[in-house]
């Protein structure tokens, strides 16, 4: 087809501009590539912060140990005495805790680490073996211990000292009896006997961690109550608090769970059961992802680029004065520009500032360019008009996160409407090949 067939073929054009539609889409995606790369990498600085500070921390106990001796036969059918663990958990735990969260920043990163101070009570009851059937001969009362399951060591700040049944201030050492229940942790061995019908224990735990704090629901009762400084925090697991007060000045959450609603029992022999499926707790959140909301607004290019080129499209075909394909890949790779120009930003400054820079500066940008090719400033000024409401809209709709769908839905409609409106007195089969210089009004 000839420039001359080219300009005067509506049909045409239009062919060239759902093409070139669909061929803006392959550097989206690239911008989507790019933001999750850059995501990736923070969340790599993240991790590596925390790796030297302290982890996310799960904490499991306290959980009463008592080994017992198991006799089988070895391959020479001789009797060999094996150990293993019996398990207890508490009739009731209660735990009081205060997180002191900070930012910690690496370059233009940032990561969320605390330091918290938990009181840990709990109430045990006198071990019974009657069900598990092992022979009381059998029994090693002696080797006791309590054992206290810690996700990240390197987050412990001073010695941890245990109170068991009035005995105070029992060093804890590192490292756990036994691997049943957990591989990382603390321990401490205890007195037993078997005339006491309750044990008491106490303990303050102080611990470096990053991101958030959980718990495991070991006791029969199990109460659980948190306060913070952090004005974002997101409750997550298998409970939520039964009470909860949020400002921003900080948050205050207590949790409340019976042992009916877990997922194992009171006592077991061995590693029948794992602890850490029933794990409820708080994470600390940055107040602003900008990645995820510059993925967000990715996911609206096809609706702008669409929008955007039926605003020309329109104009051109009421104008008479065609606009070149060249013209609206120009345009085109303005709007993709944005994208890159809000990530970049959105690292430096608030997400808000810069999205409002990156959108002006598009939108001048496509503003004056139209200017060179389209007739009358007036046209000109309707492009911006058109911009600034799809700018503005999609800010809405960022903000307004559980009314995407129906937004994006509403001004898809709307925009729709308009063009059906706009273009209802057109004769579509005397226009599809006009010539030059044949102006169009917009109808009234």
């Amino acid at each position: 087809m000839s420039a001359m067939d080219l300009r005067n073929s509506v049909g045409a054009r239009l062919i060239i501009v759902g093409v070139l539609t669909f061929l803006l889409l392959i550097p989206s995606i690239m911008i989507r590539s790019l933001i999750s790369e850059r995501k990736e990498r923070r969340d790599s600085v993240a991790d590596d912060i925390s790796h030297n500070w302290g982890a996310r921390q799960i904490l499991i106990g306290p959980v009463l140990n008592i080994p017992f001796k198991y006799r089988v036969y070895d391959d020479h059918k001789n009797i060999v005495d094996l150990i293993k663990y019996a398990h207890f958990l508490p009739g009731r735990l209660d735990i009081d805790g205060v997180i002191d969260p900070e930012v910690r920043n690496r370059g233009i990163y940032d990561a969320v680490v605390y330091k918290c101070s938990l009181d840990v009570s709990a109430v045990f009851g006198t071990p019974q073996f009657d069900e598990m059937k092992i022979d009381k001969g059998n029994i090693l009362f002696e080797d006791a211990s309590i054992s206290f399951g810690i996700s990240d060591m390197k987050g412990v700040r001073d010695p941890i000292l245990f109170d068991w049944q009035g005995n105070r201030n029992i060093e804890a050492d590192p490292g756990v009896p036994s691997n049943d229940l957990f591989t990382s942790g603390i321990s401490v061995p205890v007195k037993i006997t078997p005339d006491t019908s309750e044990y008491s224990f106490r303990t303050n735990l102080k611990l470096n961690g990053s991101f958030g704090l959980f718990f495991s629901p070991i006791g029969k009762e199990t109460n659980v109550r948190l306060a913070s400084n952090w004005p974002n925090p997101s409750f997550t697991g298998d409970y939520l608090p039964i009470d909860r007060q949020l400002g921003r000045d900080g948050f205050v959450a207590e949790w409340s769970v019976p042992h009916v609603s877990r997922g194992f029992p009171q006592k077991w022999l061995e590693s029948r059961y794992d602890l850490n499926e029933s794990l409820f707790g708080v994470s600390l959140l940055l107040s602003v992802d900008q990645y995820q909301k510059t993925m967000r607004t990715v996911k609206y290019a096809i609706m702008f680029i669409a929008l955007t080129f039926l605003t020309f499209f329109i104009i051109d075909i009421l104008s008479g004065q065609p606009i070149h394909p060249i013209q609206y890949l120009l345009i085109g790779l303005a709007l993709m520009v944005f994208y890159t120009l809000l990530l970049s930003l959105s690292e430096y400054i608030a997400f808000r500032y810069a999205y409002l820079i990156a959108s002006v500066a598009i939108v001048a940008m496509i503003t004056f360019y139209s200017t060179s090719f389209l007739p009358g400033k007036i046209r000109s000024l309707i492009v911006a008009i058109v911009l600034i409401v799809l700018y503005g809209y999609l800010y809405i709709v960022l903000q307004l996160q559980d009314y995407a769908l129906l937004m994006g839905s509403l001004i898809l409609f709307l925009a729709l409407a308009l063009v059906m409106y706009l273009t209802r007195k057109l004769e579509w089969f005397s226009i599809m090949n006009y010539s030059k210089g044949k102006n169009r009004e917009l109808p009234e």
